[in-house]
């Protein structure tokens, strides 16, 4: 059975494409107010207006058909709205098509509705009275264009609400195979660790150094309760990152007693710097393999954590003189899998360097861009 839980994505689930409706309907409803509002000032401006001193002028007849005018455009608009949102998931050249033949046959019935009206309320006369093709054929045109103009208005609306809905999926699904690949990368640390941690454990129940053995076991169990919390995230604070490592290297001590020795030099306003949880363990697990391990007089390893402008550096040192091995065989499985999960993280916004000190040892050099939660 594995010792970690299943890891619980940073990112919110993926939203269904009906999430964007109430902002769709509420950005609508102010457009179709407005629009209708605006169009009834125009009319009643361009050409009810110029009409004021004309001999038998009727304004309340021409107000009111204008109202009915209003209010009919602003149901048949509404109703196109319904019509297209209906069939927006259909292919595009399809749904353009289809979508300005319903407005072409909604202006017909809006250039009825219109004509019949004017010829009831401003004229008194029978809805189809004195019609002929060339009034119904000039209305028409303006009707037309009024329902074209509401269609594609609604038709960029709800195209563009499905081209975004489309490019957050994209955008989430990168991320959560992002997020699946740094799982990965954190889940092949464990194997290693507990590999070595166990077959240090092995050696000691052989030597029948039992209390030592049970010591290592007990640390190595607080080590993991406490990465279970850290595996959650895919980052952590500083802080709880150098927790991580305090806990690592009392199992270590354990098996190195005196031989080996840690210093820390954490600068203060650092320590909520967020860092991929488990980014420096394995640093420090090669430094201890490599240099303190080979080592017969052990030495001490180091760990300085500093910012640099918008940067967080950190630096972890040893001092063993079996740090050559370590030059020669290069970054490993430990380095590597830091470098990884950086460049998965930032994108190449950041460096890893290994370099020999000069009194002996190496030092690695994390570099990364300075994030606090």
């Amino acid at each position: 059975m594995s010792l970690f839980k299943p890891h619980q994505s940073d990112q919110a689930p993926l939203e269904p494409e009906s999430s964007a409706l109430p902002h769709l309907s509420k950005q609508f409803w102010s457009l179709q107010i407005a629009g209708w509002l605006g169009y009834a000032a125009v009319v009643f401006l361009a050409i009810i207006q110029p009409q004021f001193d004309s001999p038998g002028f009727n304004l309340p007849g021409q107000v009111l058909n204008l109202s009915v005018e209003s209010l009919s455009g602003f149901l048949l608009s509404y109703l196109q709205w319904l019509f297209i949102r209906k069939i927006i998931h259909q292919p595009l050249q399809r749904t353009l098509v289809i979508s300005f033949l319903s407005a072409a046959l909604l202006g017909l019935i809006y250039n009825i509705i219109k004509l019949a009206s004017y010829k009831v309320i401003v004229h008194d006369q029978h809805w189809n009275q004195a019609w002929n093709m060339l009034e119904f054929g000039g209305w028409l045109l303006f009707s037309l264009t009024t329902m074209f103009v509401w269609t594609s208005i609604f038709f960029i609306m709800l195209y563009n609400s499905r081209l975004q809905k489309e490019h957050e999926r994209l955008l989430r699904a990168q991320t959560q195979a992002k997020d699946a690949q740094l799982q990965m990368l954190r889940y092949q640390l464990n194997p290693h660790f507990m590999f070595n941690t166990m077959n240090a454990i092995s050696t000691l129940i052989l030597k029948e150094d039992n209390d030592t053995a049970s010591e290592m076991l007990d640390k190595l169990c607080d080590f993991f309760r406490h990465s279970l919390e850290a595996t959650q995230r895919s980052r952590i604070s500083l802080q709880e990152e150098v927790q991580l490592i305090e806990l690592y290297l009392a199992i270590e001590k354990v098996r190195f007693g005196q031989r080996l020795s840690v210093r820390y030099a954490i600068e203060p306003e650092v320590q909520k710097a967020l860092v991929p949880n488990m980014l420096c363990q394995p640093v420090v697990e090669n430094a201890i393999k490599y240099a303190i391990e080979p080592s017969k007089q052990g030495g001490e390893v180091s760990i300085l954590a500093k910012q640099r402008a918008k940067q967080l550096v950190i630096e972890i040192s040893d001092s063993g003189t079996g740090g050559n091995a370590m030059t020669e065989k290069g970054f490993g499985i430990g380095l590597n899998n830091a470098k990884s999960r950086l460049d998965m993280m930032y994108s190449g916004n950041f460096t890893v360097s290994l370099n020999k000190n000069a009194a002996g040892g190496n030092t690695v050099t994390l570099v990364l861009p300075y994030e606090v939660d």
